[in-house]
């Protein structure tokens, strides 16, 4: 469970909070935690020492308290499950800990931790793509970036959902060590040196609002997504003025029409990409995307990669 710092170890703590994430606790544990002799030692603490519990599998048994932090050299929080405010003892050691200069890093959910800490207050930072908009309305002054897979900012460093801490762990090695170590444990971890794209790709798009008087016009457009349509189009099919069509798609979307439109006709090249059969061509027709290199464009644009790369990504 832990190893102290040995003379010119890079000592990395991470702080298990209570349901923290299985997975999300277990990359740092094996990319800092595996090392004989080597350039990395970890200590896993708790707000107590004793039983965790862990979501996604048994309770954890911690050695260590939060007095760990006090020589740490990088901090790093995992995610856990439905992230409430944690205790005053958490967020002032986390504060703590980066007031000494240490470096912090959080895993999926665990950039709530530091932004209750008051560690991203100024700052970029990213989460799990599910709770993005939940952590921007709780800490205004955390400037979200869901679509990042993770957020470098110097002292603070944030990451996206679950396997997006393992980008995070190997930027933190290439930081420190360079590219040919980090690239080297990548390969005994059968994973990407870097990946591309984000969390773009993974992110759903909501475009059917929720259930309205205007339902029955949200239907026809996505029935007719192959179609033209344009914002004086949708006004007549839903009886209602230019202004008021607008103003409702505000109110029920949080969006413009054609923006809407867009994002319905990205969502549908998606599911069809997932399909591994069309072609991209006949793909830009389906979705009303125009032509092949329209398609593409928009696509890398507001996916985070090209059409080609999403369906081999999600159809190999």
């Amino acid at each position: 469970m832990t190893g102290r710092a040995s003379d010119g170890a890079h000592h990395v703590v991470v702080v298990a909070l209570e349901n923290v994430l299985a997975l999300d606790i277990g990359i740092p544990w094996q990319v800092f935690g595996s090392w004989r002799d080597g350039p990395y030692t970890l200590t896993v603490c708790a707000e107590r020492p004793g039983p965790v519990p862990m979501h996604g599998g048994p309770a954890l048994a911690i050695a260590h308290g939060l007095d760990a932090l006090a020589s740490a050299d990088t901090v790093i929080v995992p995610g856990y499950l439905e992230p409430d405010v944690p205790s005053a003892e958490v967020t002032d050691a986390l504060a703590g800990a980066a007031a000494r200069g240490t470096r912090m890093a959080s895993i999926c959910t665990g950039a709530f931790a530091l932004a209750a800490a008051g560690l991203l207050d100024g700052r970029r930072a990213t989460t799990h793509w599910l709770y993005a908009q939940a952590l921007a309305r709780r800490y205004p002054r955390v400037t979200v970036a869901p679509e990042d897979l993770y957020v470098d900012e110097g002292q603070v460093l944030t990451s996206g959902g679950v396997s997006s801490g393992l980008d995070l762990c190997l930027h933190l090695i290439r930081r420190d060590h360079g590219p040919r170590l980090a690239n080297q444990l990548a390969r005994l971890l059968v994973a990407a040196p870097h990946r591309t794209g984000g969390q773009a790709p993974f992110i759903d798009l909501p475009v059917r609002p929720e259930p309205s008087d205007n339902t029955a016009l949200y239907d026809w457009a996505l029935r007719n997504l192959h179609q033209p349509i344009t914002v004086d189009q949708l006004a007549r099919q839903a009886g209602m003025s230019r202004r008021t069509l607008i103003r409702r798609f505000h109110t029920d979307t949080g969006l413009p029409p054609m923006r809407w439109l867009l994002d319905a006709r990205l969502a549908r090249a998606r599911e069809v990409l997932e399909t591994g059969v069309l072609t991209v061509e006949a793909i830009a027709r389906h979705c009303g995307l125009g032509t092949p290199a329209n398609f593409r464009t928009l696509f890398k644009a507001h996916v985070g990669v090209p059409p080609s790369v999403y369906r081999e990504t999600f159809v190999g």
